[in-house]
């Protein structure tokens, strides 16, 4: 099978771009040809293009007007289009770079779109407001008058909203990263939608625990990430556990500001701000953590961090929204608090670092999880059946793309 996938982005500084490069490598190890195709904007400065096929792409403020119509993106999609002939076109990310233009070359092609974010049910992607509470509204006059946008940024990503809703036939299948997502989809009138988990490598278990008792988070540093609430609950935890550390990969437009509010709450000894890590880099320095804590505010689609740490062997806590209750499983294999909630945080993260026993406990028991339920293989073949069943979409299209398979409705 030929397969091309689209991305905004080429290179591995993320969850959505590293899984579109396993994505391409599993199938390519299964004997398929796929080409990845990405714009050549990168979102960490200095970070290598890994995709086979690039057009324009910026984060400099000309963004605002190419995510909408980006012709560099539909002129070299075309030639890519012309030259590889692919028997299925996988989306991933588009909104951000490639633009809805990429659209319309698609019609002839079987073409699934995997979301990995709400970007076509909002206009920032999250569906949270700038509150931290999470937004009812549709798309429209709301992502304004909420203070979400600018006015300027408003007027151009409306238009984008329109081009998707004028073009969005293209796609065959939507797939969504969780049941929670898909809910949130369907419910604005996004369909049809199955679910497909995302896949994490499998690697060996981590070494037994040792001291200090050590917390991990790893994620952009930004408000709806919940970095701030992490912090706040770190300081309940040591005022009982001194000696406790937090590890924190990432970065963000949120970071100065976070630092200057761990040295506020005298955590300066306790935080160490690594920056952002390779995947191979990560692993190694959260070997020695004792939980990852996933403290989002937002209803995030899915959760890698999550299930790498459990395929690691490492305890989870991480706020009960969106996917995160259908991945841990409270008590078994970590726990769920509240969004926005230190107190609570802090007691999880406490029962679990003054308890070395219970922390493997869960650590094995997540990492059970992982291999059965988040496999990257298992992953993979699910895009696989999917790929076979809209092929056979297209020879009988009398019948619907969930009723040749097993759909989620």
């Amino acid at each position: 099978m030929k397969i091309l996938l689209l991305h905004d982005y080429g290179t591995a500084t993320g969850g959505a771009e590293l899984q579109m490069l396993f994505l391409r490598q599993n199938l390519r190890d299964r004997g398929h040809q796929v080409r990845l195709f990405s714009s050549c904007a990168t979102s960490v400065p200095g970070s290598k293009l890994l995709s086979d096929d690039q057009c324009f792409g910026t984060t400099s403020p000309l963004q605002v007007i190419s995510q909408v119509v980006n012709f560099s993106a539909y002129w070299q999609l075309r030639q890519v289009l012309q030259t590889f002939r692919p028997d299925i076109v996988h989306i991933r990310m588009f909104l951000w770079q490639l633009s809805p233009l990429i659209l319309p070359l698609l019609r002839n092609v079987p073409c699934i779109y995997q979301t990995a974010i709400y970007k076509v049910i909002c206009p920032l992607g999250t569906k949270i407001l700038p509150n931290n509470s999470h937004c009812q509204e549709q798309v429209g006059p709301a992502c304004w008058q909420q203070g979400c946008l600018t006015l300027q940024s408003w007027a151009f990503l409306m238009v984008q909203h329109q081009l998707w809703q004028r073009w969005r036939g293209a796609i065959d299948l939507i797939t969504a990263l969780s049941q929670a997502m898909r809910v949130k989809l369907e419910r604005e009138g996004i369909g049809p939608v199955e679910v497909v988990y995302n896949g994490v490598p499998e690697r060996s278990l981590r070494p037994p625990l040792a001291d200090p008792p050590t917390i991990a988070y790893a994620g952009r540093l930004v408000p709806e990430k919940g970095v701030q609430v992490l912090l706040n609950a770190l300081k309940f935890v040591k005022a009982q556990i001194p000696s406790v550390r937090l590890l924190v990969a990432g970065q963000g437009t949120q970071q100065a500001e976070l630092q200057a509010l761990s040295a506020q709450l005298g955590l300066t000894d306790n935080v160490f701000w690594l920056g952002h890590l390779s995947r191979a880099e990560l692993e190694q320095k959260f070997e020695a953590a004792w939980v990852q804590v996933v403290p989002s505010l937002w209803e995030e689609p899915f959760g890698n961090v999550t299930t790498e740490a459990m395929m690691r062997g490492t305890a989870a806590i991480a706020s009960a929204v969106g996917a995160q209750p259908e991945i841990i499983r409270d008590g078994q294999t970590g726990f769920l608090v509240p969004p926005n909630d230190a107190e609570a945080l802090g007691a999880a993260s406490v029962k679990i670092l003054q308890n070395r026993s219970l922390a493997e406990q869960l650590g094995r028991a997540g990492r059970d999880r992982a291999l059965t339920h988040f496999s990257e293989s298992a992953c993979t073949e699910r895009f696989l059946e999917i790929y076979r069943r809209l092929l056979t979409f297209r020879q009988f299209p009398q019948t619907s793309a969930l009723e040749l398979g097993d759909g989620v409705r």
